[in-house]
């Protein structure tokens, strides 16, 4: 049996939360996956070169959802293993917690085929990845709380200023 080759992955993103109205609600998008299948998942992307973590997510979650966003919090990292040709990645996202400022969803780029707001109750059962659902379910509790940051590491926070 052939080994793998082995590789190492980052991306960043956010969880971009609303309060306007009677509940928090949370921006997510939709991508096809082959003929029939199709994943729910949090705006995030690949560093482009000499961007820090913080501008990565800004910019992919600008262009992913069309919005314009600040961060306001830091969230926890998930990290995941997957194969794809040939080489096994294991691949680290870091998170932040962001709140929009501007833009419109009828901006986002292609690739998510769709992108709307749901409900923090309702991101349990319409995000494809379990990883991502309990992210999002750390997050509400931390907002619920009264504490957005969510007791991470302040070490990791977004530089002061941040925004758009």
């Amino acid at each position: 049996m052939a080994r793998l080759r082995t590789s190492r992955a980052t991306s960043a993103g956010g969880v971009v939360v609303s309060t306007e109205g009677d509940r928090p609600s949370l921006v997510v998008g939709m991508r096809r996956r082959g003929r029939d299948g199709m994943t729910w998942t949090l705006p995030k992307g690949t560093p482009s070169h000499g961007e820090t973590t913080e501008e990565t997510a800004l910019r992919e979650v600008g262009e992913e959802t069309g919005l314009q966003v600040r961060i306001v919090a830091p969230l926890p990292s998930i990290e995941y293993t997957f194969i794809q040709d040939g080489t096994r990645i294991h691949k680290t996202v870091h998170y932040f917690l962001m709140e929009p400022t501007g833009g419109d969803l009828d901006r986002h780029d292609h690739e998510f085929e769709s992108v709307r707001w749901i409900s923090f109750d309702e991101a349990q059962h319409t995000l494809t990845f379990e990883t991502e659902r309990g992210l999002v379910a750390r997050a509400a509790a931390a907002i619920a709380a009264g504490d957005p940051v969510g007791r991470v590491d302040p070490a990791r926070s977004a530089p002061a200023g941040q925004g758009a």
